[in-house]
């Protein structure tokens, strides 16, 4: 992201300069919903910055209990830009959040542990950088309907680009007959492709607030986007992500639509994932290019993608941390997830992008999805990397052909495995498997952030009925 400010005194000029009327304080839960709470400009000053700003932890799944439920947001003044979408002036400033019972960083915030991540990379003295890039692919809906009750469950999600909409008569237009269709959205010319303007509008607004693109277009699915953005180091990288989000719901929210990073919302279409690119640096050398080797990728990025692919099961409780996300992660639709690794090929969970070379030299990592905590997911990806390092772990592959056309028994016969079906396996794979985790997360963290998937997200869905099953069950 590109910097505004690089001090105190730069900000309180950045606000007279642009007349800011309000400053906005932002900081990620564990879940990754970004919250905020604004204050008048002349409410704060320097000290502020140094004390910090008051907020209630208990009022956040799996954070503080209601009797130590004070906590402070310590704002990075690096992080400031303009807020493109409120009425008055107002600037934003991504926080951090403090602990002041234990008078040190916020051990359940993921923030902290990204800059504690990246601490550890610089103290085991592997690296001193570590790059990460998001594709992060998302939908643009004309409405959504949502009913969960006791006696019913459905949903209804409605664009101009369903093909369930060839026979619509619209009230105030016509129906034109472009569609892209089922798989057919990559990526056809307008009047089929039509989102291009509003990508465009999103892609100069993510430009506005700092954030470097150089691509949009659409995607594979029905009312299927994405924009790319440039990557960064971890953090950064993890800040351009909920940045990214804002943005793009907010367009399409200004624009009469609804914008999603669910990441399986049609059924039989293409999903969306946040495919995460990574490279290791040290000395302004990229560690993971080397000429001699498999697609130009040294033996240190080998065995980062060992310690992914080793660790991928649990990782997958950071990376793909949603039920809806092992919708996605079926054959077939592009999200792989079988743990080996290939060269341009993207059935396989990890990708060595097309020549590369010693400044583009990286891997890409296609199973995570957009309801992962950025930040979270980033570092956990890092330190299972670092792992493969550590232990020289050497990853099943590479694997060449189209793993989508494998059997069960075929796959289980080269010896790879796969990702967990559902997040219930991925997060008993965490409680089994953390050690490489640990130098990051305490115990209280993984415990804790365990317990609320379990709570929030698979106990809820393993109790609901769902029309399949009417439709499978209810003649039994």
């Amino acid at each position: 992201m590109g910097k505004f400010v690089n001090s105190i005194n730069d900000f309180f000029e950045f606000c007279t300069q642009n007349e800011v009327i309000f400053v906005d304080f932002r900081f990620t839960d564990l879940i990754g919903t970004w919250h905020h709470i604004t204050y008048n400009i002349h409410s704060i000053n320097e000290q502020t910055f140094d004390t910090g700003i008051p907020f209630d932890g208990s009022s956040l799944k799996g954070w503080q209990p209601i009797e130590k439920s004070d906590m402070i947001l310590k704002p990075d003044i690096q992080s400031a830009f303009l807020d493109p979408f409120t009425a008055d002036p107002t600037i934003i400033v991504i926080c951090d959040v403090y602990d002041i019972y234990k008078g040190q960083m916020y051990e359940k915030c993921p923030r902290s542990i990204a800059k504690k991540t990246m601490q550890y990379l610089k103290d085991c003295g592997i690296a001193d950088i570590a790059y990460f890039g998001a594709e992060n692919e998302f939908f643009i809906f004309d409405s959504v309907k949502i009913v969960d009750t006791a006696h019913c469950s459905k949903y209804e999600v409605d664009t101009e680009e369903g093909e369930w909409n060839d026979d619509k008569e619209f009230i105030d237009s016509y129906n034109t007959g472009h569609r892209p269709r089922k798989k057919g959205g990559y990526f056809p010319v307008q009047p089929i492709d039509s989102l291009v303007d509003i990508r465009a509008e999103m892609v100069q607004t993510l430009e506005k607030v700092g954030l470097k693109t150089f691509v949009h277009h659409h995607e594979v699915a029905q009312a299927q986007a994405e924009i790319g953005v440039k990557y960064d180091t971890l953090v950064e990288a993890a800040d351009n992500v909920q940045i990214y989000k804002y943005v793009i719901k907010m367009v399409a929210h200004l624009n009469g639509k609804t914008a999603t990073f669910m990441p399986k919302p049609l059924y039989g279409d293409n999903g969306s994932g946040m495919h995460v690119h990574m490279s290791l640096w040290k000395n302004g050398v990229n560690l993971f290019y080397d000429k001699q080797g498999y697609a130009n990728l040294s033996q240190t990025a080998i065995h980062y993608i060992g310690g992914i692919l080793k660790n991928a099961r649990s990782l997958a409780a950071f990376t793909n941390p949603s039920s809806n996300s092992y919708k996605r992660i079926v054959p077939g639709f592009e999200a792989p997830c079988i743990l080996t690794y290939s060269c341009q090929n993207r059935s396989a969970s990890c990708r060595i992008p097309y020549g590369i070379d010693k400044n583009s030299a990286r891997i890409e990592i296609r199973f995570p999805d957009n309801t992962a905590n950025p930040y979270l997911a980033f570092a956990s990806l890092l330190m299972a990397g670092l792992n493969g390092i550590e232990n020289k772990i050497i990853p099943v592959g590479p694997m060449d052909e189209n793993l989508f056309d494998l059997t069960l028994d075929e796959i289980r016969k080269k010896g790879i495995e796969q990702l967990p079906h559902t997040l219930r396996g991925s997060l008993e794979a965490l409680i089994r498997n953390n050690t490489y985790l640990k130098p990051i997360m305490s115990d209280l963290f993984i415990n804790d952030y365990q317990h609320l998937k379990f709570e929030t997200q698979v106990w809820p869905v393993e109790a609901r009925p769902t029309a399949y099953e009417f439709k499978t069950c209810y003649s039994c």
